[in-house]
């Protein structure tokens, strides 16, 4: 028998409707239409003519054929036309597919042809990429080439066969675009790193993109009309969800075509920067930048990282700075961030080295998130909540992607038993908050023990001298596998390997201290993520040191 709350309620477009992001920059165009939205060298662009640009972006791609579910790829920097492609190729019912512009042509020819790519929007400083990338495709699909042009950026070669302005000006700036039918339909693709094998490709909903958005706001209590600097790849995972996140809040995308320190403190002083977020790579950039160049720079900056937990140098630094800085972790399958290490007042009367151990923990789930937990995969139980047991760190809810395109097998492995499985092997302490201490791949099996190649990377971020680091297995006969670090160091700064491995065996267990340590640049993403694929490689020729 029917029940009485379900008897004669129907849904309708009256009292439902799907969640969508792009409902932000429609009420923020109507709220605050002359409110500043983008800033890109002289370029100001308030929220109305943003709105504008957007939906004349929808409407050209509509003109020429594209609509739902096309995809429409972009070879973007942090820059005005990469905001719009986050509003105007969803608002034509297509789907957003920002790849990662540090990629070689190969790779960037197989996403075309896997998302099966109807346009691409190219900046001329990647047009060179771009176009051998156009002459290794399989498919023969046709595939409309929009050529930017950035004066920031100078003359480029254009290998299309419009320009991007001239392509908006075909549409019609207030073309009706259209809610998605449903909240679960496709808004972006993002493809997986693919350090072994071909990438995947991640896929967005509106729900979770719109849902996400909002709990960026809700973890940094985002205020209205904050100035949010671009130092985060838009292309990473779209910006982590920031560009509608920014629309929600009708703040100020401060665009940003290259990551130097100089470039980032100029604009935090001349925009009035309150928020931007990044790698550990960019903050100890800030960090460990020359005290002229941060001279009046503001206090009260806040931002976020991602990646490895941030060691007390970067925690300290970050404080003298004057800079508020909060912890999040996640993957590209969960939209970027979807866990954050919550603080507590009574944190801040600790020492430095306590508060750095408390925000290094990778935290509890994001606000609209159902749940993150630690559980045991092979009996889906969650582990104890001793800080010791460890476990594979899982996500369900609303911020988890749809699947991987085309690899039915992959998605049904990544939500075995209706959760998402993330491969960071982690413990769960007893406040609920999540510490990851390894990836399932970079444990390090010595002489039968575990040991974390985090940990051993944490007790390496505490010697004055390291700027970065990065510990990887390194076979060996006697133990099967030992630790090889590789250490990159801070300007100026001058260590030997005795001086590191003394120091290590000061914080760790003696098979846990490093036998093979090497000096120089670390290879990192296009995110500031050190490349662990890399050094694996780089392991087999490093020398032994006697500890």
């Amino acid at each position: 028998m029917a029940s009485i709350y379900d008897t004669d309620l129907p849904r309708t477009e009256a009292n439902f409707a799907p969640f969508t992001p792009l409902a932000f920059i429609q009420r923020t165009a109507e709220v605050y239409p002359d409110k500043l939205a983008i800033v890109h060298g002289e370029l100001r662009q308030n929220w109305a003519q943003t709105y504008d640009r957007c939906r004349q972006l929808a409407s050209a791609l509509q003109k020429h054929g594209i609509g739902k579910n096309d995809t429409v790829a972009a070879m973007l920097p942090n820059t005005p036309p990469m905001v719009e492609a986050h509003f105007g190729v969803p608002m034509a019912g297509a789907v957003l597919n920002t790849l990662n512009t540090r990629l070689d042509p190969e790779a960037v020819a197989f996403m075309l042809d896997h998302g099966e790519a109807k346009a691409i929007i190219v900046d001329p400083e990647f047009a060179g990429i771009v176009k051998k990338a156009l002459a290794l495709r399989t498919s023969t699909a046709p595939l409309l080439v929009i050529d930017v042009e950035d004066a920031l950026y100078g003359e480029g070669t254009k290998i299309g066969s419009v320009t991007y302005e001239a392509f908006v000006a075909q549409g019609d700036a207030k073309f009706a675009w259209k809610y998605p039918a449903d909240e679960w339909d496709a808004i972006a693709l993002n493809y997986t790193s693919g350090t072994t094998g071909n990438p995947k490709g991640v896929v967005y909903h509106h729900r979770g993109a719109a849902t996400n958005a909002i709990s960026n706001i809700l973890e940094w209590d985002l205020p209205k009309h904050a100035v949010y600097l671009w130092t985060l790849p838009m292309f990473h995972c779209n910006g982590w969800c920031f560009p509608w996140t920014i629309a929600a809040r009708a703040g100020v995308n401060v665009c940003l075509r290259r990551v130097e320190a100089k470039a980032i403190f100029d604009a935090i002083r001349h925009h009035g920067v309150t928020h931007y977020c990044g790698a550990p790579i960019v903050h100890g950039l800030l960090v460990n930048a020359p005290d002229e160049m941060k001279k009046g720079v503001p206090a009260g900056v806040k931002c976020m990282v991602a990646g490895a937990a941030p060691p007390a140098s970067m925690i300290e630094g970050m404080e003298q700075m004057g800079f508020d800085l909060t912890h999040v972790y996640g993957l590209t399958e969960v939209y970027g961030p979807a866990t954050v290490c919550a603080k507590h007042a009574a944190w801040d009367e600790l020492d430095i080295g306590e508060r750095a151990r408390l925000n290094a923990r990778q935290g509890v789930r994001y606000h609209l998130q159902r749940d993150a937990r630690v559980l045991d995969p092979m009996t889906m139980q969650p582990v104890p909540m001793d800080g010791e047991t460890m476990g594979e760190i899982m996500f369900r809810g609303n911020i988890a992607m749809k699947g991987y395109l085309k690899n039915p097998k992959a998605t049904e492995e990544a939500f075995a038993c209706g959760w998402f499985h993330s491969g960071d092997l982690a413990v769960q302490y007893p406040d609920g908050y999540i510490k990851i201490k390894d990836r399932s791949k970079d444990i390090i099996i010595s002489g039968g023990e575990n040991i974390s190649s985090i940990e051993v990377e944490d007790v390496l971020y505490r010697h004055p001298a390291v700027l970065a680091a990065a510990v990887v297995a390194k076979p060996d006969d006697k133990w099967g596998e030992t630790p090889c670090a590789f250490l990159e160091l801070k300007p100026g700064a001058e260590v030997t390997k005795e001086d590191i491995v003394a120091h290590c065996k000061q914080h760790l267990a003696g098979f846990k201290v490093p036998r093979y340590i090497v000096f120089g640049e670390l290879p990192k993403t296009s995110t500031g993520k050190i490349q662990k694929f890399e050094l694996r490689k780089a392991a087999g020729s490093a020398t032994a040191i006697d500890v």
